[in-house]
């Protein structure tokens, strides 16, 4: 077969691979299906034949430790919220510094930030917190349009932080960069990006009301503080042991120490904690997770297979970087909006190779895109931080208002993304710092 048929049959695949996740689309079908429909067209179309089974088992299965991290980072969080550590926390957080607007304002940023950045995903945030830290938000005067912005933007911002990065993964699985040098990278930017997201969205809030505030947010009974603190202390303990005894203490593996932060977190509250029922709907919570790191591992399987993953890849290689930094805004959040996850393996992976082929520091860059993908779970069609988040907290105007009040943290987060990718060179010493 010669060049020119070759290049033929892989823009036909990726044309097909297209059509199937359009039309699915209009019959109404989940971001995953359509992926999945993808998925089979682009196989059908690439001459797999039958052999296209061995390829949805083989691709079903790629990303079996990220979804490991899922199931037992969460089940671990949901023992916590179930226990009501979480409402503790923020009782507490009420109670100290109610007439400290700023401050609590900061304090209420750091409890969203935990579950999406022990867990690599935001909804779990807007789900273990988002409702106490609404009501708390609530009780310092902000509107709810104002409330839905600040949870979406810093449990979008959860998710790209330390230690779990979905999008880096999976990016460092494809491109064979260790996922080593991220800490400092990601932590710095997102810090101060969840900063002035808070005060900026948060600068017309009032000094709590403690009464209302303290109403609003169950009081767990009996609970004390030795056991909603010694599971994180466990966890830190576990992540931090192997760096510090590198050759005396064993690397666990994140699913398996959140395993065991989860058995210790349950013990601390077993009287409190059905464990069967925080399983089973953990389970249920993470289906569409699951399903997602599931079907993006066969999309990335049948595109190398099919050429398409290929084709993208000699695209974005051949692009004037001029073109790249021009694009980049607009195609990483849409991306995200259309494939969740998958689009940092059609786009992320390429991309990398381009830029590291370019001599541009790839953990740095790397870091940068990953504040711009999280923002694409505002857009449709999946929006899936976005709705979430405006259906937790009980907003009931449109859903523009809320992309619109999103706009100033949405456009400074786009620029500090933009200038570490396009200076990844110049923040190198960001690693060493890490």
């Amino acid at each position: 077969m010669s060049a020119d048929a070759i290049y033929m049959q892989t823009i036909i695949a990726g044309i097909v691979m297209v059509g199937a996740y359009v039309v699915g689309k209009l019959l109404k079908f989940s971001t995953e299906m359509c992926m999945f429909l993808a998925v089979v067209g682009g196989g059908i179309a690439g001459g797999a034949g039958f052999d296209l089974f061995r390829h949805l088992a083989e691709g079903s299965v790629t990303y079996l430790d990220i979804g490991l991290i899922f199931v037992f980072a969460t089940i671990f969080m949901n023992i916590i919220k179930e226990s009501g550590g979480t409402n503790y926390i923020v009782r507490k957080i009420v109670g100290a510094f109610y007439n400290k607007k700023t401050l609590m304002l900061i304090l209420l940023m750091c409890v969203i930030l935990v579950p999406g950045a022990l867990t690599g995903a935001g909804s779990i945030s807007v789900l273990v917190v988002g409702g106490t830290v609404a009501a708390a938000l609530g009780a310092m005067g902000l509107s709810q349009v104002t409330i839905s912005a600040i949870i979406f933007i810093v449990a979008g911002l959860s998710a790209a932080a330390p230690p779990i990065n979905i999008w880096a993964m999976m990016t460092c699985a494809g491109t064979a960069i260790p996922y080593v040098g991220f800490t400092m990278p990601l932590l710095i930017p997102i810090i101060i990006l969840g900063l002035f997201t808070v005060l900026f969205l948060g600068r017309k809030a009032k000094v709590v009301d403690k009464e209302k505030a303290l109403k609003d947010i169950p009081e767990p009974k009996g609970l004390s503080g030795w056991s909603v603190g010694i599971p994180f202390l466990v966890l830190i303990f576990l992540l931090a042991a192997p760096r510090i005894w590198p050759f005396d203490f064993p690397v666990l593996g994140l699913p398996l120490s959140f395993a065991i932060c989860a058995i210790v977190a349950w013990i601390m509250n077993y009287k409190r904690v059905d464990i069967l029922k925080v399983s089973k709907d953990t389970v249920s919570q993470l289906t569409p997770l699951l399903a997602t790191t599931a079907v993006v591992g066969m999309l990335v399987q049948i595109m190398s297979f099919n050429g398409v993953k290929g084709l993208i890849s000699m695209w974005i290689v051949t692009a004037p970087l001029i073109v790249v930094w021009i694009i980049l805004p607009f195609i990483i959040p849409i991306s995200e909006g259309l494939l969740t996850y998958g689009g940092a393996m059609v786009i992320g992976i390429p991309l990398i190779w381009m830029l590291n082929s370019n001599g541009i520091n790839p953990v740095i860059v790397l870091a940068g895109l990953s504040l711009l993908w999280p923002l694409g779970d505002g857009l449709p069609p999946t929006a899936l931080i976005g709705r979430l988040t405006v259906s937790t907290v009980g907003y009931k105007g449109s859903y523009g208002s809320f992309l619109k009040e999103c706009i100033v943290p949405w456009i400074a987060i786009t620029v500090v993304g933009m200038i570490m990718v396009i200076f990844a060179n110049n923040l190198s010493f960001l690693m060493m710092v890490g």
